[in-house]
């Protein structure tokens, strides 16, 4: 018996004297009981309401049988493909095939199949007929729609027509999953839950709906017109609030399909209660000869302190699953958490990170916000502040101050998600000064993406010049505190927008400053985002304009090589970028150059010009150009590594 675990097995149900579950809920990942997972959150909150989970993980999917090992359940079975969407979990950006899974043991790849949820609900409807499957998780949530899909270059169906489950449920499921539950105990029939907010359900078009529409759409029209299908996303997103939110409605021959409005996020009390549950904070002991599930390292000593996030960048799905408004946990909650972990018999004294979506955000972006609901016309970061943002970091710091505090305690790093305009916005630079002193791990990542105006729009992000002025004060608080620590930016190839000349810009702009990138995201279309409507149509579906759109995947290996021109097996990608755009005096041995001239061309042309030698006859070096401090310790030692070769 694995104590304080739910089970695992008909065996762990058995020891636990259950004749059967009320629920079995499958997972495409390894069992993690840590607040960090869905999962394990939803499995515990349901377990407060005094329901009955077992946890199917990773089930043989390629007959029914792993799906009996419970029996029916007496309620029904809840499905997820895990914390991320199968598909990226299987396959890069590039459509190659992944060789690690961080969320099965030992990092084992192949442990789930492609489209997770629809195979698993399948195989459920094989095994137990017309039994309540109830779907949710990230890659549920994000295919809830008519949606564009990357690794087949089709607009598929919702996600819950494929899987033939009974409810869809989108967002934070926590308070849903309840309502469901109770009805569902009750004896309400699974097919008549029709009024929940926060779910997807299919019915007939005779069938009374329960909140406002929106808009209707036509499946059979959105998978064929790029417009019509921009133009849906948008209308989509706009109503992505609990308070304004209406809902939406999609055709699928003699069926409709019908989002409800979202389900309130939690507030701070619910939070709290939430994040006071029972878990285990490590994966389940049966792992453990596999070398334990590689996932919960980058979770296992941080904190989530708040949820949602009101900087809406455009390639990211948070504003599509947790949304624009923000809510936060108090902080006696996040403290007795952070004394939970501090008795953890592994922990070091160190906090990894207190963060969460974005980790300086607390509340909603304005009072507005709590009244009205997010604006559906403009953004509150970009492409500047709104003038009713109310940037205010004072409760963070305490927050921070008192996990400080502790008496096991060494430090409290912040590792997630600053958002560093949100930042620059605050006139008082308690927050940064303190951030800067006590909390960087020797180098703070944020996350500028790009440095054209033109791109940074299309992105969602604000002015490039808004991070040139927060590296600036960055650096000089370092220098006051007397610490040498680093900034490592995070930045994005080929995003829609982004042309063969915007990203010269972005390698001049790097070359300018003299860092050298060691990763570069090439841009990846997943489900959910405003940046993947734009792959597919080429229309940014917030403002319904044209956008240039990198598709060619030779043209997206030429940006992504601009970005790391210094790299020897970029050379021949850069040169060829260079010509393209007619910059050929950027190739050469001047200070201002990428890349230096093909070896062969070079030495025809050089052939009888004696080789440069210093005063013991050794060939000459090229010296590294004098790095800014913002370059870390680890890329400086990448780069002299590649010329001593």
């Amino acid at each position: 018996m694995y104590e304080g675990f739910l089970p695992i097995s008909k065996q762990n149900m058995n020891e636990l004297g259950w004749s059967r579950p009320d629920f079995v809920y499958v997972t495409g990942d390894a069992y993690v009981d840590h607040p960090s997972f869905g999962v394990s959150i939803i499995s515990r909150v349901l377990e407060a309401e005094g329901f009955r989970v077992a946890i199917l993980s990773q089930p043989d999917y390629k007959s029914c049988e792993a799906f009996r090992e419970f029996g029916k359940p007496r309620l029904g079975f809840l499905v997820t493909a895990g914390n991320i969407d199968s598909m990226v979990a299987h396959y890069t950006a590039a459509k190659k095939k992944r060789t690690y899974d961080y969320y099965s043991a030992g990092g084992k790849a192949g442990l789930r199949p492609d489209r997770a949820t629809i195979v698993y609900c399948n195989r459920i409807r094989e095994a137990y007929g017309d039994v309540p499957i109830i779907i949710g998780g990230l890659e549920a949530s994000l295919r809830r729609f008519a949606h564009y899909d990357y690794w087949s270059d089709t607009v598929r169906r919702s996600i819950l027509v494929d899987s033939r489950a009974d409810i869809l449920t989108y967002g934070m499921g926590e308070n849903i999953l309840i309502r469901i539950a109770k009805l569902l105990d009750k004896g309400v029939p699974v097919k008549k839950i029709h009024d929940v907010r926060g779910t997807v359900y299919l019915t007939t078009p005779e069938d009374k709906l329960h909140f406002p529409v929106a808009a209707e759409f036509d499946y059979n029209e959105l998978k064929t017109d790029d417009r019509k299908y921009a133009e849906a996303f948008g209308i989509q997103y706009k109503n992505q609030d609990a308070i304004n939110g209406k809902a939406i409605v999609e055709r699928y021959d003699n069926k409709i399909l019908v989002q409800n409005p979202p389900m309130p996020p939690l507030e701070r009390e619910e939070l709290d209660r939430v994040y006071s549950l029972p878990y285990m904070r490590d994966y389940h002991p049966i792992y453990q000869k596999d070398g334990g599930v590689p996932a919960i390292a980058e979770v296992k000593f941080s904190i989530t302190h708040n949820r949602g996030c009101f900087g809406a960048c455009n390639f990211c799905a948070l504003a599509f699953h947790q949304g624009r408004t923000v809510r936060s946990r108090s902080i006696e909650s996040v403290v007795a958490e952070a004394k939970k972990i501090t008795e953890l018999p592994d922990f070091k004294g160190y906090i990894h990170d207190v963060g969460g979506p974005t980790a300086n955000f607390r509340y909603p972006a304005c009072e507005k916000q709590l009244r009205d609901g997010v604006c559906s016309s403009r953004k509150c970061l970009s492409p500047t502040p709104c003038k009713n943002l109310v940037a205010d970091h004072s409760e963070y710091v305490r927050l921070i101050e008192e996990i400080e505090k502790l008496p096991k305690i060494k430090k409290v790093f912040i590792r997630s998600g600053i958002r560093f305009d949100y930042l620059m916005h605050d006139e008082d630079d308690t927050f940064f000064r303190k951030l800067v002193r006590d909390n960087v791990s020797g180098q703070l990542k944020v996350a500028p993406e790009h440095c054209s105006s033109a791109v940074l729009r299309c992105m969602g992000k604000p002015d490039f010049s808004v991070y040139q002025s927060f590296r600036a004060k960055y650096f000089k608080l370092t220098k006051e505190v007397g610490k040498e620590q680093y900034l490592v930016p995070y930045l994005m190839s080929s995003h829609p927008g982004s042309t063969l000349k915007d990203a010269l810009e972005l390698a001049l702009c790097l070359k300018r400053d003299h860092y050298a990138p060691e990763q570069v995201q090439d841009y990846y279309p997943t489900p959910g985002t405003a940046s993947t409507v734009m792959f597919k149509t080429g229309i940014d579906p917030l403002t319904m304009k044209k956008v240039y759109v990198a598709t060619d995947y030779h043209e997206k290996q030429l940006q992504r090589a601009l970005l790391q021109y210094n790299r020897p097996q970029n050379a021949p990608l850069v040169r060829e970028a260079l010509i393209k755009l007619g910059r050929e005096d950027l190739i050469g041995y001047g200070e201002e150059c990428l890349v230096r001239p093909e070896r062969q061309a070079y030495q025809k042309n050089n052939a009888k010009q004696p080789q440069k030698r210093d005063k013991q006859g050794a060939k000459k070096q090229y010296a590294p150009t004098k790095r800014s401090n913002h370059e870390t310790k680890k890329n400086v030692h990448a780069k002299n590594k590649t010329k001593k070769k």
